[in-house]
């Protein structure tokens, strides 16, 4: 076991990041005990277990590899996952300009944007959880997982297997993938892209490329290509007009919000929409509408 403090800007909400990964997490992928998230990372040269426990200006990670040679790739990967790099002062003063949203603002000062391990699997979890609850969402991931996921020769906590790779992907029959046949067909097609080189989804591609391709597979639309943009592409200025657990915020904040729509309210939160947005997601707490949030995709409005 390895243990390294990756350090970033105070503050730092690591409460809410927890609670957000939390949420999400898929039973043999993910696992959170208390303050620490768990899970597996496929990397270059093996498979890694990570441990990540947030403090108030760093996070401590342990790290379990099958190769230290990959301790570089599984840090910055923890790294992006909890948006580490932020500067959490400049993005809150611009936010807190706007009266509409500096409550949220100053109740949860330095919330972070999760990010991703890997920009495919954000993506598949985004189209395979569409327009289904986060909880059943989850049980999908777990399907997937189970029927496609590599197991670890070393499972440890909860976490048992590999998320599967988009090559391990594109090579099954989408009419067997565990989800309804359009949506089974739209993650093959996103898998096929992804491990041809024609679609990149990490911090370094072209952003507008990469909307523009996901946008082009059948049963992707603008919801799953915005998310994808926010958490696999580190955009820090994407805005969800039509996710629900959005529109939700809205309502309780801006009783006009019927004539002022959520693209015109958004607009001062430009160039940190993507945290605007969290705060929105977050301020919802454990209300029914918070369930909805991510993997809900647009609100039927």
């Amino acid at each position: 076991m390895i243990e390294e403090r990756l350090e970033c800007r105070e503050p730092l909400d690591g409460e809410a990041l927890i609670g957000f990964l939390g949420k999400r997490a898929i039973p043999g992928l993910e696992a959170v005990e208390g303050s620490t998230y768990r899970r597996s990372l496929a990397l270059e040269r093996g498979a890694s277990i990570v441990e990540l426990t947030p403090k108030s200006a760093s996070v401590r990670c342990m790290l379990e590899l099958e190769d230290r040679g990959d301790l570089t790739a599984a840090l910055e990967a923890c790294t992006r996952l909890f948006d580490l790099d932020a500067d959490p002062a400049p993005i809150a003063a611009h936010l807190e300009r706007d009266p509409l949203i500096r409550p949220l603002v100053r109740r949860r000062p330095g919330l972070r944007v999760p990010g991703a391990v890997d920009g495919f699997e954000l993506a598949a979890r985004a189209v395979i959880g569409q327009q289904v609850s986060v909880p059943a969402a989850r049980r999908l991931g777990a399907r997937l997982l189970e029927l496609h996921g590599r197991p670890l020769a070393r499972p440890t906590g909860g976490v048992t297997r590999l998320f599967p790779t988009a090559a391990e992907i594109a090579g099954s029959d989408p009419e067997r993938l565990p989800f309804p046949r359009a949506r089974g067909r739209a993650l093959s097609a996103l898998a096929n892209r992804v491990s041809d080189g024609r679609l990149r989804l990490d911090p370094e591609a072209d952003r507008a490329a990469a909307r523009e391709a996901l946008l082009a597979i059948p049963g992707i639309g603008p919801w799953t290509a915005s998310y994808t943009a926010m958490r696999a592409l580190a955009d820090p200025d994407v805005f969800l007009p039509t996710d629900i657990g959005v529109v939700h915020a809205l309502e309780r904040l801006a009783p006009d919000g019927a004539t002022r729509g959520p693209n015109e309210l958004a607009e001062s939160w430009r160039p940190w929409r993507s945290y605007a947005v969290l705060h929105l997601w977050t301020s919802l707490g454990d209300a029914p509408a918070a369930e909805q949030v991510n993997h809900a995709g647009p609100a039927r409005v």
